[in-house]
């Protein structure tokens, strides 16, 4: 019994979801696939996958034995590396997650930077405004904006960001400035979240909790038109503060109402453990890290 052959197709049959897809991925056939994994769960003496005729389904003992056999894979990947003398040359594909404005503004020039300075490595960029599971999705490094639940991924902590409510000078100048939290229901707000008709802004009024629920005249899916539409003065926004900080600069967007901001959230790198990060992974974390960190918008 080849364990390493089993084990490559018991997690290539979890990232497919099924023996088919698995099969196309590693170039084998169908029954082939049926065979080793059988084979591995009579090893185990566990079933990993709950079969039907129409999906196939990782079992709780086969969801935890996966990731062993991820830490496994990962461990042969990297000493395959080390003994080929790859020190300096990362390669392969680099697969990164962030927010879409954050991957916008600050991970693109990071990336591009890094595969000028690492021509063998690609990378693909899923900017998305939400979070992607690392493990299931094969992803190398995640920005996570807030705070972090517990896992077994390590966290490096790069900066942090405001939530701000802001408008542009002319709008102030016309509709004035608003002096509590209860006077945004008097004002043109614009939300930058289509989840509810009705958001609730959570503010604190002297250390206290303090909901305020507006109707907004905009409701919008991203964050970017939400910014656009503050700076040409339609109203109020509720936004991060990296989101406007080129705005802040230029003084084209104000802030209000900073008194009643609630705590500063976390940014972060997120990757593997400890040495399961590869070294293409470990490469662009130090030149992110150097990056992030210097960055004033963020810090």
């Amino acid at each position: 019994m080849d364990r390493l052959h089993l084990i490559n197709v018991f997690v290539a049959v979890v990232d497919a979801s099924g023996f088919a897809g698995a099969a196309r991925k590693l170039n084998i056939s169908p029954p082939a696939v049926t065979r080793a994994v059988s084979e591995l769960e009579e090893h185990l003496g566990v079933r990993l996958f709950t079969r039907t005729t129409r999906v196939v389904r990782v079992t709780d003992a086969g969801a935890r034995y996966v990731e062993d056999c991820r830490r496994v894979l990962a461990d042969l990947a990297e000493a395959d590396e080390s003994v080929s003398g790859m020190h300096g040359a990362p390669r392969g594909r680099l697969t990164l997650t962030a927010p879409v404005l954050f991957g916008a503004l600050f991970v693109t020039p990071i990336v591009t930077e890094y595969l000028q300075r690492y021509p063998e490595v690609n990378a693909s960029c899923w900017f998305l405004d939400r979070v992607v599971n690392m493990m299931d999705e094969g992803v190398d490094v995640a920005v996570r904006i807030g705070e972090l639940p517990d896992s077994s991924m390590q966290a490096i902590r790069v900066g942090r960001v405001r939530r701000v409510i802001c408008a542009s000078p002319d709008y102030l100048a016309a509709h004035g400035i608003p002096q509590t939290p209860e006077a945004l229901t008097q004002h043109s707000i614009i939300s930058a979240s289509a989840v509810s008709p009705t958001p609730e802004w959570r503010l604190f009024d002297k250390g206290e909790p303090k909901l305020i629920k507006l109707q907004p005249r905009m409701l919008t899916t991203t964050n970017d038109s939400a910014v656009a539409a503050v700076a040409s003065g339609f109203g109020l926004s509720r936004l991060m503060s990296y989101q406007v900080a080129e705005h802040l600069r230029a003084g084209s967007i104000k802030i209000v109402l900073s008194e009643f901001e609630p705590p500063e959230l976390p940014i972060h790198l997120i990757h593997r453990e400890g040495r399961h990060a590869s070294k293409k992974a470990r490469a662009f974390l130090d030149l992110a890290i150097e990056r992030l960190r210097a960055d004033p918008s963020i810090n």
